[in-house]
């Protein structure tokens, strides 16, 4: 089995060296896989690509350098390195030595049993609680809750994936770290393991309470893509049938007291808004039929499969009748 440990590289000179002394230490020797390290510079300002640069002249069995031609963030970083990583498994990792690679092995073993995910969970974290791990532990409810996939770690960089489960989507702003959301999606089997994680030795931190926000606004996103990526009617359709229904209710209620109370139903500033809600229910409905619209020339221009197929047994289907994607 090929394995490529794909690390997203930012100002990290110190940390480089003793990093790949720790792949090294925990990889090499294995008779169960081969290893590569990807380890991608996000358009760092310190010295961490001269060192890169020398690591892998040094040691170009195991290593590949990609450089960015400036920092694009952690998530463009990952997709540089899966673009760019030749294994079977993908393994991610920081480069802080907040990681262990001592981890990997382990992680890779439950790969071999079955797993399609295995997601690292730091349970004895050492880093600041009010700014670092409290806000951790919030998001990673709000993420569990909305994408119905329970990790108590969504943050932790340190996972394991079989390439096909995180092939077939691109990853934008923070995305990274809801990757195992869209594993689930397409059936993966995901174990979460506890890892180890040791406090920064070299360099500064470069997270913050602002990357908070990001994820959450991400998180919108993902929800979308995971439920309604496919019928956009459910959400459009659904939002305009509620507004309509409540702007009937109105005008009932607004009748009702005509009747009783002999009120001018136009005085009222229910009409207006009933009115107003009429409207916007139906021009969300006609938003999901537009939507459709462009879901399905989306699949259909592109030969895109609404289905993904683990296994074929006794297939008797023409290969070259399937989908592109389908084509093994």
């Amino acid at each position: 089995m090929k394995i490529s440990v794909v690390i997203p590289v930012y100002n990290e000179e110190e940390n480089l060296i003793p990093l790949y002394q720790a792949l090294q230490a925990a990889l090499d020797g294995s008779p169960d896989f081969e290893w590569e390290a990807v380890l991608v510079n996000d358009g760092s300002s310190d010295s961490s690509l001269q060192v890169l640069t020398k690591l892998a002249q040094e040691n170009p069995q195991h290593l590949c350098v990609v450089s960015l031609r400036r920092n694009f963030g952690q998530t463009a970083a990952i997709a540089a390195g899966i673009d760019h990583a030749n294994g079977e498994v993908i393994v991610l990792m920081d480069a802080d030595l907040q990681n262990d690679p001592a981890d990997i092995p382990a992680m890779l073993k439950k790969i071999e049993e079955g797993y399609d995910v295995v997601s690292g969970w730091r349970i004895r974290r050492k880093d600041t609680f009010l700014t670092r791990t409290l806000p951790s532990r919030i998001a990673n409810w709000l993420i569990s809750v909305v994408t119905g996939v329970h990790l108590h770690d969504y943050g932790c960089t340190l996972k394991a994936y079989r390439r096909e489960v995180i092939t077939g989507f691109r990853l934008y702003g923070e995305m990274h770290r809801f990757i195992p959301a869209y594993a689930s999606s397409v059936g993966a089997r995901i174990l979460e393991v506890p890892v180890n994680h040791h406090p920064r030795r070299f360099g500064k931190t470069k997270y913050g309470l602002n990357r908070t926000i990001k994820v959450i606004l991400d998180l919108f996103t993902v929800k979308f893509l995971l439920s309604y990526s496919n019928k956009p009617i459910y959400l459009f359709g659904g939002t305009g049938i509620v507004l309509i229904l409540v702007s009937l209710a109105t005008l009932v209620f607004l009748a009702l007291r005509k009747i009783i109370y002999t009120t001018s139903v136009f005085d009222s500033p229910l009409f207006q808004m009933s009115t107003m809600f009429i409207i916007l229910g139906f021009q969300s409905i006609l938003m999901g039929f537009i939507a459709e619209l462009l879901v399905r020339t989306y699949h259909e221009s592109q030969q895109k499969p609404t289905y993904i197929v683990h296994k074929v047994i006794n297939n008797q289907i023409p290969e070259n009748s399937l989908p592109i994607e389908q084509q093994v």
